[in-house]
């Protein structure tokens, strides 16, 4: 059989899923053994162990200056300001799409303004949103909005706008309106391909966080990392890594479910 038309069944997908990470673990802990050996004191590659207990006091030890447990201020401190920056640009993405890939006069008005607005790097408007909005989360949040936001907005439209022409004009015959065209024509549509706009828009909104995190915060995931940074603590700077990498593959994964739960149709073997 060619490996084209190869199929790969559930429980060898999760085996050659996991196949990869098990050999990065182990070729990790077999260079910082090596290093280990040679300098016991080595903080460049830290032991699984010396991970363990550094985050343990983390996990389990609250802080004496502020009492809270630190991780996890940082987790709820971080998802926090993700979920609100994310369900903005959600709901700017739905009502801007639709307009923009629905309505010609709107596509004419806004969309040069939207692809403007989408191929300026976002990272480079970080000092801009701090000295306009300040440094508390409402910078934070809107540097979120702003670097997926527009991205989110230009597929929703495209998506839309090329819905095949005689769905609309079969909808305009029985009657419909330009609202009800995009209520029950292009929006039912569109929702499958929002979601996996979310998807594919997680992996910047976590860049977009941990950047203004970096700069301006006192709590937060990015906080920590940039802060144990001075003292070259990898020991705590790779487990809060992995940990995000596990936060945005939750994420992913509880969102194509959705996707497949609530919109089956858009999973066939055509998507």
């Amino acid at each position: 059989m060619r490996w084209v038309n190869r199929q790969i069944g559930r429980g060898d997908r999760v085996m050659l899923g996991a196949l990869p990470i098990l050999v990065l673990a182990v070729l990790y802990i077999v260079m910082a053994a090596s290093r280990h050996a040679a300098n016991p004191a080595d903080k460049i590659l830290p032991l699984p162990g010396s991970m363990a207990q550094s985050m343990a006091a983390l996990i389990f030890q609250p802080d004496q200056l502020t009492g809270q447990l630190l991780f996890w201020a940082d987790t709820l401190a971080s998802l926090q300001r993700l979920g609100i920056g994310l369900g903005i640009s959600t709901v700017l993405a739905i009502v801007t799409g639709l307009a923009l890939g629905a309505l010609p006069p709107v596509r004419a008005t806004l969309g040069p303004l939207v692809t403007g607005i989408a191929v300026i790097p976002p990272i480079a408007l970080l000092p801009i949103l701090f000295i306009a909005l300040g440094l508390g989360e409402t910078a934070k949040v809107a540097l979120i909005v702003v670097g997926i936001a527009p991205v989110m907005i230009r597929d929703i439209a495209a998506h839309v706008a090329a819905l095949p022409r005689e769905q609309i004009i079969k909808a305009q015959t029985l009657g419909a309106s330009s609202w009800q065209v995009i209520i029950r024509v292009a929006l039912p549509q569109a929702m499958p391909r929002l979601l996996q706009a979310m998807r594919l828009s997680l992996g910047p909104a976590w860049v977009f966080l941990i950047s203004a995190e970096a700069i301006a915060s006192d709590v937060g995931l990015g906080y920590r990392i940039f802060l144990v940074r001075r003292y070259l603590s990898m020991d705590v700077i790779l487990p809060y890594v992995a940990w995000i990498a596990i936060l945005a593959i939750v994420m992913d994964v509880t969102l194509n479910f959705l996707s497949q739960r609530l919109f089956p149709w858009a999973h066939g073997e055509s998507h």
